[in-house]
């Protein structure tokens, strides 16, 4: 279940809450006239099933809701209540399957942001790779793949692609691309630095490393593991299943390409420097196709569901402010 704590100017909340009691899967409706102050208005509160929770948010949205009091949404982590079960087996499907598209578009939004923490993980994720293949070192590859944060803008890009949202894909493009072009700059210094001190050599990187020379080295295998990494990720994005993502992390090969590249260059091995390329490139398109594909078969497969349930929707409801959706 997920708690909605409202915002409404005095003059809608009527509409509001025919919203809620019209929108199958609600329950615990709350009601304060006037206790709001900033911005002024009343508070309408309720719970409801998380499958049901992308309509009701849509109707609010289209109500201009967002735009003159306020929205806010809350798991709730435990709920004892008849009322919450009966809700939740009238909302169609199940909550594991649902797909909270406010919730992923802002999530997608805050890991796309290009801060100096995003460009700090990556590249310090970057320069741990570049020990691991100097090294043909497996866990400090693995050791990378999970501190690298390079599948939140991949995921903004998938997302934005179905909701058809150019800022959030122009920003995690810049994300993406200026994430690994400062990370590969640091890391032809930092390898630089290491071959000055004795601790890194180009004998060491062109040596025989079966344990690492899939970096450099991308065939067929390399995209259906990119594409299978992709689905995976987006899946727990949408299901909120952060341990999924951390497999999903360690599972494809971006930022040690990334990092390969980058020591091939500082030392001149073009071969390995392309190779790496196209693996980076290879791992990075695989993913966004992967989850643009699964964000579209699950938004198919809600429309899908909403349609044989058959009740009233929160958009379908006479009278209230409407706006045109883009």
């Amino acid at each position: 279940m997920l708690h909605l704590r409202l915002i409404t100017p005095a003059d809608r909340t009527e509409h509001v809450v025919d919203l809620i009691q019209h929108t199958v899967g609600t329950a615990h409706l709350v009601v304060l006239p006037g206790a709001a102050r900033n911005p002024p208005g009343d508070v309408v509160m309720c719970d409801v099933a998380r499958e049901a929770a992308d309509e009701l948010l849509d109707g609010l949205r289209e109500s201009g809701l967002e735009r003159d009091g306020s929205i806010a949404v809350e798991s709730i982590d435990l709920s004892l209540s008849k009322r919450a079960d009966k809700a939740e087996k009238e909302a169609p499907g199940e909550a594991a399957d649902a797909v909270l598209w406010e919730e992923l578009t802002e999530a997608t939004h805050e890991e796309s942001t290009l801060s100096v923490t995003y460009l700090a993980f990556i590249t310090l994720a970057t320069m741990i790779a570049a020990c691991g293949v100097v090294l043909d070192n497996a866990i400090l590859i693995v050791g990378a793949m999970a501190v690298g944060p390079e599948f939140g803008p991949l995921a903004g890009i998938g997302t934005a692609l179905v909701r058809r949202a150019p800022r959030l894909a122009l920003r995690s493009v810049v994300a993406l691309l200026a994430g690994f072009a400062l990370a590969m700059a640091v890391t032809v210094g930092f390898t630089l630095f290491m071959d000055a001190c004795g601790l890194f050599t180009r004998a060491k990187l062109e040596a025989p490393r079966p344990n690492t020379n899939f970096v450099y080295a991308p065939d067929a295998f390399s995209f259906v593991v990119a594409v299978l990494a992709g689905a995976a990720g987006t899946l727990s994005l949408t299901s909120a299943k952060s341990g999924a993502l951390i497999g999903v992390a360690i599972s494809v090969t971006t930022v040690p390409a990334a990092a390969n590249a980058a020591v091939a260059l500082a030392y001149g091995d073009t071969g390995q420097t392309w190779g790496s390329t196209r693996q980076l490139l290879l791992n990075l398109f695989g993913i966004v196709l992967a989850g643009t594909l699964t964000l579209l078969a699950q938004k198919w497969f809600w429309a899908r569901q909403r349609e044989r349930n058959g009740r009233p929707t929160a958009r379908a409801l006479p009278g209230g402010p409407r706006r045109t959706r883009t």
